[in-house]
């Protein structure tokens, strides 16, 4: 069984300044992922549409970042680990003009047993928020570890 402190599980460890979501920067997004769905690149369709003006596409949410020292927060079981991989949960659309704060936090720590042998999993949960405090997505970051 892998050792840890618990205490770690869900205790915020981090947290950005707010960031700008500026409606060029969605543009320029959409431009080069290829995405042409008017309620992202339309002003005057997005108007009519469900949400009364441009929002930015769900897949937008990964493009905001940890800060500078995530990493030194993420726990380290051994020497040898990778990035395997991240879940987003998309809650509600980020808009132009929004100011988005994100934080993180260890969700959970396991451990599997592979084709490979022993590896510890860590995944940190980053919680994006708008300047009404409402979350718009959860971001997790899944990192392996082998002991």
């Amino acid at each position: 069984m892998v050792d840890f402190d618990p205490a770690i599980i869900n205790k915020t460890f981090e947290t950005t300044e707010p960031v700008e979501v500026k409606a060029d920067w969605i543009q320029h997004y959409c431009k080069v992922v290829g995405e042409t769905n008017p309620l992202y690149v339309d002003e005057d369709a997005a108007k009519q549409g469900p949400f009364g003006g441009i929002i930015a596409p769900p897949s937008y949410a990964v493009t905001f970042r940890n800060g500078r020292h995530f990493f030194e927060h993420v726990p380290r079981f051994g020497r040898r680990g990778f990035d395997a991989g991240k879940d987003v949960e998309f809650v509600a659309p980020i808009r132009p003009g929004d100011k988005i704060t994100l934080s993180s936090a260890v969700k959970e720590i396991y451990e599997k047993t592979g084709r490979s042998g022993s590896m510890v999993f860590v995944v940190i949960r980053s919680t994006l928020k708008n300047q009404k405090g409402e979350v718009v997505a959860h971001i997790d970051h899944r990192f392996m570890n082998r002991p």
